[in-house]
Parts: structure tokens; C-alpha cells; sequence
């Protein structure tokens, strides 16, 4: 199903399906509520316009997403709005696309919608990432010591016990001391427990 107000764009995205054997446009619709009331059964994809009259796109994907659940929404939009792209994410888009995409790559994102994947401009993917980036906690040291940290990074790397003491400079029962301290502090019970976890957390970068 296509959603969107600009009727000459809405042909030509139909009639570009159209020419696709494998591919059928069963509803067009200029608003939202046009595409809530449309009779019929339920569309695999909805291709949905964010700028349109009344209710934008971004906002009316919920009431699309919760009519057809099972439907994927892709959103269409000339601009990589971040504010836009995670309000449509979050009221069930399942991807965001450019109207400046390519044809052939609008046509594979409805094939890659319709199988389950959740396609995006790229420019739209790289937003995405860096938000995502920015929204991850804070790296935490747990407690442990920078001679801790220093050890668990030679460890890490491979290091054994008494080649860490050297690089250290401390004896092998002060490298002992240290990373059952650095069990306890992490609640880990062996040296690739506690890598993963300082990995994890961002101890060790």
C-alpha cells in the first residue's frame, strides 16, 4: 500500500511496482486516515510519506502499525530527519528510506521489508548508529585499580601470569592477588569472564 499526498509521485512508485513480477501495489491513499479506512486485506508492506496533511507520517505509522501488525512499514521521506527517523522507529517503522533512493534499491528495500529485514538509506543507517553510540551508558571501571585495568589488559592480550608480573614489575603472588580481587569486583569466575565483561563495559577498549 502507498501513503502518501503527492499523487504524481504516488503513480510513479506504482507503476514502479507494477513492472515487478514478483511485486503487486494493492492500495493507494493520500492521508492517513484514507489508509485506515482502505477496505481490503492487509498489505505486506506500507510504503507511508512522513510530510502529508493532517496527521504526518512519523506519527500515524502507531494507528498503520497497530491495524496491520504484521505489515512492515517503510518510511518515505526527502530528508534524513533525525527527530523524524526515531519518532517513525519507535511508533513501529520497520525502515526509512530516501525519496532520493534509486528505483532498483526502492524495489529491493520492499522485497527486504516484505521478508523481514528493515531496510534504510544509508545516510539514514549512519544517523542511526551515531545516536545509537551517543545513547550507550557510560563505561564503568567497576572498582578495579589502574594496576587492575593494566593487568586485565595484558591478560587479555595473552599474557601470562608471570609475563604480566614482569611487565608489571610485581611478583607472580601480587598478579594472583590482583585478579582475585578483579573476579570478585567484576562477579566473574574465570580470566575469559572477566575479559568479556571489562570488554562489555568499556573497561578495556
Amino acid at each position: 500500500m502507498l501513503v502518501d499526498d503527492d499523487a504524481v509521485l504516488r503513480n510513479g512508485l506504482a507503476a514502479l511496482i507494477a513492472s515487478e513480477p514478483d511485486l503487486r501495489c494493492t492500495r493507494q491513499v493520500s492521508s492517513i486516515a484514507a489508509a485506515l479506512a482502505a477496505p481490503g486485506p492487509a498489505p505486506d508492506v506500507i510504503l507511508l510519506d512522513i510530510h502529508m496533511p493532517g496527521t504526518l507520517g512519523s506519527a500515524g505509522a502507531a494507528a498503520l502499525a497497530k491495524k496491520h501488525p504484521r505489515a512492515c512499514i517503510l518510511m518515505l521521506s526527502v530528508t534524513e530527519d533525525q527527530d523524524r527517523v526515531f519518532e517513525s522507529i519507535c511508533n513501529g517503522a520497520c525502515g526509512y528510506l530516501l525519496k532520493s533512493t534509486p528505483p532498483p534499491r526502492i524495489l529491493d528495500a520492499i522485497r527486504s521489508a516484505a521478508a523481514g529485514g528493515a531496510p534504510m538509506s544509508p545516510e539514514v543507517a549512519r544517523n542511526v548508529l551515531t545516536v545509537f553510540r551517543q545513547l550507550r551508558p557510560p563505561p564503568t571501571d567497576h572498582g578495579l585499580t589502574p594496576k587492575e585495568i593494566e593487568l586485565l589488559a595484558l591478560l587479555a592480550d595473552g599474557h601470562s601470569y608471570l609475563n604480566a608480573a614482569h611487565k608489571l614489575d610485581i611478583s607472580i603472588n601480587t598478579v594472583r592477588n590482583h585478579v582475585r580481587s578483579i573476579y570478585d569486583k567484576l562477579h566473574v569466575h574465570t580470566k575469559s569472564e572477566a575479559v568479556a565483561k571489562a570488554l562489555k563495559h568499556g573497561i578495556l577498549r
